[in-house]
Formats: C-alpha cells, structure tokens, sequence
C-alpha cells in the first residue's frame, strides 16, 4: 500500500514517512495560503476555495490513508487540522458531521489566529454560524463544510465567516463576559500531580440566576438562601482514568415550579477527584473544595445588595439544602457509607438492625447535631458514631445542621430506590413462592405487554438485568399501571410455602404506594397535609415490610427506607415540599455541563476543554435570546386523527346517525355538544357564528406543555379519554370545589369550530363541581397525576373550553 501527498504528489511507501511529510508540507502550503490572503484580493480568495476543493476531489480520487495515530494528532492543529478535514469530507457520510468521535475538537487557540478579546461577533452571519455549530455540536468537519457551502454560492466579494471552525471557536474562547468566567485553584497536590478546582464565584452565580427574565418577577423576598446539588461521580473515558464531580446551585426564594426549570440553576464548579489510596486525604480535598466555594459567603459580614424588581434589595445568604444521592450525602456529612455500618444513616444514630423498624420510639431515633459529632472527633471516639476521622468543614458554618441539611431525594430514594426494590422483591416472590412461578413472570410482561405505552415490554422475564437498566421515568411509568398488573395475577390456594404473601396484600401494596407517591408530589402541604402523609408513609413501609422482609437477603436494613419513614416529614416541615429539592432536573443539566462536553473534546486535559465549551454553549444562549423577538409566536394547534367533520346546522343529524358507532362517552358529548357550546359563546361578546360553519372532531392534541391530550375510542383499538387537571381562575374560586385551585375532568370531544378565527375547543365533564357550565383557560391542563381523594367514579357536570397555545 502506497500514500500519495495531495499536495505535492510525493508517493510513500510508509505511513510513517507520509506522515512526516505531511507535518511539513501542509504547514508550507498553509503559510503560503496566509501570504495569498494577505497580498490578494477576494477573485484570489476564490481561487483558494476552488484549490482547496480540488485537492480534496484529487485526495480522494487517489484514495491517499491519513495516518490516525498520535503522530498525527501532535502535529500543530492550526496547520493539518483543517486541510486533513476538508480533504476527508467527501469521503465521509452526512451521519459523520455530528459525530464527534470522528474528528475530535481540539481547543486550544491555533497559533496564526490573531483573535483580540470582544463582546460581539464581527458580524451577524459570522454569529449565526456559530450559534448554529454551537447549538446542534457539529463538529470542525461539518461546520468547514458549512462554510464551503457558503463561500461558494453567497457571491460575495469578501466572506463574513471565519476561515474555519477552529478559528470560529477560538474567537469565542477569547469573548470576554464577566458573569461566564471560571477560575481554577489548586487545591492540592499528590504524588506529584496538582488536583485543581474549577469554579464560578459564587456571588456571581446568584446574580447570574437573577439575570435570567421573569425570575425576579417570581421572587420571594423573605429569605435568601441556595441549594447545593452535587451529582454523581461521572467516569469521564471509558478507561476510567478521570473523573469530574459537578456541582450546581439555585436560590430557595424562587418558587418551586420556578426554581425547577433548568435557567434557574447555575453550575458553581468541577470538584477534583484525588486519586489516593488514603480516603481520609480524598475527603479532605473534597471538604477543602467546598470551603474554597463557599468563602465568598464565609467572608461576608454585611450581606450582599442585588438588584430585584428594578431596586436593591439587601440580602444575607445562606446554605438552605444540599440535594444528592446518599452515598453523596455521606460525604458531604462525613459519615460511613456502607449500609452494613452500625449507624448507616447520616441525619440520625439509628442501629443498622433497627432500619426495618417501623414503630421507632423518639429515644431510638435521635439526630446527629454539630456539637455531638465535634465532640467526638476532638475526643477520638468517632468510630463510636461512625463518622470519619476528617475535619467537618460544615461545622464552622452557623444556622445550619450538614446531617439534616442534606434531605432526602425522592428520585433517587423512590423512583431508582424503594420502588426499584418494590419491583424486584415482588419478582422474587412469584418465583419462589409458585410452582408456576416463571409463568406468574410471563404473565406480568403479558399483562404490560397489552398496555399502549408499553408494547412488546419484558422487565420481569429478562431477570435483574432488565430493571437496573430502567430510569427514572420509566419506574414513574410502571407505578401507574402496576396495581393493574399485579391485581388477581394468582389465587390463594397456594399457601403451603412459608410466609406466603397472598395476591391481595400485594395488591395493596402498590395501592397504598401510589397514594404515599401522589401526596409527595404537593407543591405545599398543611399540618393536616402532613399528617395524612405520614400516615400514608407508615401504612406502606408496615405492607412492604410484612411482604418482602423474608424476600430481602438483608431482611430490609435499608437505610433509604428508614430515612423515607423518619426524616422527610421533618424535613418538610424544615424546606418545604419535597419538589423542591429533587435531583430531576439536575439530571438533565448532567448531559449538558459534562456528557456533551466531554464527548466533542479530544479526551485529554479534559476540565479546560468543558469549561471552553460550557462557556460557547452560555454564549450561544445569551445572544439567541438576544436575538429573538420579544413577541413570541403562537404556536399552532396541533390536532391529530381527526373523526369526524360537519356543518353546525346538520350537527344533531349528524350526532343521531353516528351514536350507535361510537362510545357511550362519546355519545355523551355529542348530547351536550351544542348546549355547551352555546354556554361559551355566550361569554364572547359579541361573537357569532353561523349555521354553515364546518366543525372537526379529532382524537388527540398537543397541549402547550407537549402532553397529548386523547378523546378516542380508537387508540390501538382501546377506549382513551384522558383525565385532565385544570388550574382555576382565582376569581372564581368560590364556585369550584377544588384541589388548592385545581380542578379534575375527563375529555369527551376535541372540536375545531372554524370561523375566521377558528376555535379549538375541548368538551370537558367534571369529576366534582358546584357551578353549571363554568369556562376555564384550556392552556393551565395538565396530567392529572397530582389528584388526591377525587375518586373517578361518578361524572357530573360538562362545559366546553378553549384549547389555547
């Protein structure tokens, strides 16, 4: 096999040799590339782009190989980097553009860019493109292309783009914007290697939060405080070589559904992660870290003025909750992690053999506080309360408690938690408690299988496997249809084995979880609120116990399901609803701050690659929203399947011929069509309609919140009106029975009404109301997860509302 320089035509019969060469001669033809630019004008600056597409037609043609070792990557980026890519494009597929591991992004600035440190692109096709090549991660191959593309057919005499894409980075590496600025530290060094942190000054990340729009409009001014989240250790290459801990933060004064939004939170920092056989010098280093993070509030005497609702406001911050997993939360307390510890859980001193106790006197439960653990620690005795012989930076803080502080996560304690063991306890008894137990399995997946949402699904024959793969959602998704599943899958005459758990009481079980699960979701909760919470807590764990505590190879010492039972109503009471301090979205701010920077870097020095690109990534999106009109476009109506459509003078002909083909919910709205109908034009002044106007009825529709909506009888041949819930207008609150404002129905009838300004409209029929054909705003429908005591049994009232996007 031969290599033949595109350039030069040097054949070589070593890769090594051509790569040598290559080094020099690109570099030759890229400096005289330079001069050509510089000494001509833009008929030259065209002669190039044909040359250079030439030499990638000739490169191809003549199939030369690119060696793809490290020799190669070494050589100087600016050089080889972008004539290699141009040369390689035709000969790639299109997938290939958004592949990165193809072309891996080196970002260090190239040596012949003269970038200068600015605020704005040079111009506006300039940052379009690299809002473009930001936003959908293309890579340096795809955006040369892009650029190509344009050069060639924009019939300018100068082109607006940068040259490449690399240079198009590195002209925003070098944008300056003092609110997207980190700094590195170093925290220590070991075995002659410097562990540093990378981080955003705390103070600036508040104000950062408070920049983003309508964030102050919804902001409490009673209190400032932050929440802590600090995600999982992330492997960073598939060798496990390096690893970034994240760590984010949000401000407790914005309201819940607010402050869950991904823009109401900000990344703080990378912790390091020392790699040392000493755990103690590793805990250190962590608790040094957040020292170093925390100090701007550490040194703050007199609190900070932010500017809220166009004035200063003064305000003194403070650590509110820190939201993490629980081997997390370990290290933030500074306790054993292992569960098999005498005192495994962080908030209190509970026995390991007392974790399955569900009838726990207050004397068996008693709370860590700073001052018993300190005392420990200064007296060497603190394996007696298994903590870690390590100094707890979090004890200097005032008007805090680290072990109480650090609140239970419902994703990670119920989702990926108790209720992941709820499904692999209850395989594990139909296998050994049946004769038949693999076809009790079997039939569980059946049972799955038929239901719309999970077609084809096998999570119990496929053994553990199948269910440490599921995520969150998908468990969320189980929890809906379980109790369906598991009611009367097997009798009770199989009762010969010991402790043999009849189908009702697992029946009851996922019932009395899915009451436990719907009350954890309030977004606030009375004294009463908390007391039917409890209760529902206490009635499940004493089911889950009696079910599976001779299942569990640990008898059920699991700390998570002592800390559910005896610490998230305090810690309610203490931080308010549990949706407000889940790691859900945090989540998904883990793909965007580590998984998608890492996986466009070249994998080596990695933390200046991500920072590099987090800060493309926040410049991409501050001048998007610059760039968008502050006048947003209505979003369409998205209807789909549509039934039916008739003229409103023939609509009860229309109704009397097709009832019988219909379901009985249908039928019911097409009986209350017109009357409702009528009902709500009459609250639009002065709107009519005439008697030749067309109406369709459609199956399903996309609400603005992208939940479909269905009113069929014809999904996959199931009946499907879906139940619906409805925030209320505050004015009319008296005339509702409500659900703290919310409101619950079921959807009858998707109708489109067109007139010059069509109507999309949905006929609602209430599961409990006082008033007789009140309107509501459609836009405020949601999934009506959130119910508590509507019980869906009897239908009463029906109003027609509008559908509004």
């Amino acid at each position: 096999m031969s290599f033949k320089c595109p350039l030069c035509m040097r054949i070589f019969s070593q890769r090594f040799a051509y790569t040598q060469h290559a080094q020099k001669c690109l570099k030759n033809v890229e400096v005289e590339v330079e001069e050509h630019d510089d000494n001509n004008d833009s008929e030259k600056y065209s002669s190039e782009m044909n040359t250079r597409s030439n030499l990638s037609s000739e490169y191809e043609n003549d199939k030369v190989e690119v060696d793809d070792d490290n020799d190669v990557q070494n050589m100087s980026f600016d050089s080889i980097g972008s004539a290699i890519s141009e040369m390689s494009l035709k000969d790639s597929n299109f997938e290939n553009i958004l592949d990165s591991s193809e072309e891996p992004e080196i970002f260090e600035e190239p040596k012949n860019l003269n970038t200068k440190t600015c605020t704005e692109f040079p111009n506006d096709a300039y940052k379009d493109l690299m809002l473009l090549v930001t936003k959908y991660k293309i890579n340096n191959k795809g955006g040369n292309e892009i650029i190509r593309f344009f050069n060639k057919h924009s019939n300018l005499t100068e082109s607006p783009l940068p040259k490449n894409i690399e240079q198009g980075r590195a002209f925003m590496n070098n944008m300056k914007f003092s609110n997207l600025e980190f700094s590195k530290v170093l925290i220590t060094k070991h075995e002659d290697k410097d562990y540093f942190l990378y981080y955003q000054n705390l103070i600036q990340c508040i104000k950062n939060i408070l920049t983003v729009p309508d964030i102050t409009q919804n902001f409490a001014l009673s209190y400032e405080n932050y929440e802590y989240n600090r995600e999982n250790a992330t492997t960073t290459d598939t060798l496990g070589k390096s690893q970034l801990h994240p760590i984010y933060i949000t401000l407790g004064n914005i309201p819940i559904w607010r402050r869950n939004k991904q823009d109401a939170k900000q990344l703080l920092g990378y912790l390091p992660i020392l790699e040392a056989a000493n755990k103690d010098l590793v805990r250190d280093t962590f608790h040094k870290s957040l020292r170093h993070l925390l100090e701007p509030i550490i040194l703050l005497k007199d609190g900070i003025d932010l500017f809220i609702n166009n004035e200063n406001t003064w305000f003194y911050p403070r650590v509110s909750t820190i939201i993490a997993d629980w081997p997390e939360a370990a290290s933030f307390c500074l306790v054993y992690k292992s569960s098999n510890s005498n005192l495994p859980c962080h908030s209190c001193l509970v026995k390991r053999e007392n974790l399955a106790n569900i009838d726990l006197s207050v004397n068996d439960v008693i709370l860590r506080t700073h001052d018993e653990m300190r005392k420990h620690f200064e007296n060497d005795t603190q394996r007696s309360v298994c903590i870690e012989s390590v100094h707890n930076f979090f004890w200097d803080l005032p008007n805090i408690n680290i072990y109480l502080t650090t609140v239970p996560d419902r994703m990670h304690h119920l989702d990926l938690g108790l209720f992941r063991y709820q499904i692999i306890f209850t395989c594990d008894i139909l296998k050994s408690q049946h004769v038949n137990g693999n076809k009790l399995v079997e039939e569980v997946d059946r049972r799955l299988a038929a239901i719309p949402r999970f077609p084809g699904i096998k999570i119990f024959s496929n053994g553990l496997q199948s269910i440490a793969r599921l995520t969150a959602s998908e468990y969320r998704s189980l929890m809906k249809v379980m109790i369906f599943v598991i009611d009367n899958l097997y009798d009770e005459n199989n009762n010969e084995v010991d402790n043999f758990v009849n189908n009702d009481d697992l029946t009851k079980l996922y019932e009395y979880w899915n009451e436990m699960y719907i009350l954890s979701r309030y977004e606030e909760f009375s004294e009463s609120d908390l007391e039917k919470f409890n209760d529902a807590i206490h009635r499940w764990a004493r089911m889950f116990v009696k079910a599976f505590k001779f299942v569990s190879p640990s008898n059920l010492k699991l700390p998570k399901l002592h800390s559910w039972v005896y610490h998230i109503i305090d810690s309610i009471r203490s931080y308010g609803a549990i949706n407000g301090y889940t790691t859900e979205t945090y989540e998904s701010l883990h793909k965007y701050f580590v998984k998608i920077p890492y996986q466009i870097s070249n994998k080596k020095d990695v933390e200046p690659q991500l920072l590099r690109t987090i800060k493309r990534q926040a410049i991409s999106i501050r001048m998007s929203q610059h760039s968008v009109n502050p006048a947003k476009t209505p979003r369409t109506c998205k209807f789909s399947a549509r039934f039916f459509e008739f003229s409103l003078q023939d609509a009860n002909t229309f109704f009397n011929k097709k009832k019988d083909s219909v379901d009985n919910k249908m039928q019911t709205g097409f009986a209350r069509f017109i009357s409702c109908l009528d009902s709500y034009l009459d609250l639009l002044d002065g709107f009519t309609i005439i008697g030749e106007t067309q109406i369709n009825i459609y199956g399903s529709v996309i609400l603005e919140n992208g939940a479909i909506m269905h009113a069929t009888n014809r999904y996959h041949n199931k009946v499907w009106f879906s139940d619906i819930a409805i925030s209320m207008d505050s004015e009319e609150s008296n005339d509702y029975i409500s659900d703290k404002g919310l409101c619950y129905g079921q959807a009858l009838l998707l109708a489109e009404v067109l007139t010059d300004s069509p109507l999309n409209l949905a006929l609602i029929q209430w599961y409990d109301f006082i008033a007789i054909f009140k309107m509501v705003r459609f836009s405020n429908l949601r999934s009506c997860q959130q119910k508590k005591e509507f019980e869906f049994q009897n239908l009463c009232n029906i109003v027609i509302c509008p559908i509004r996007f």
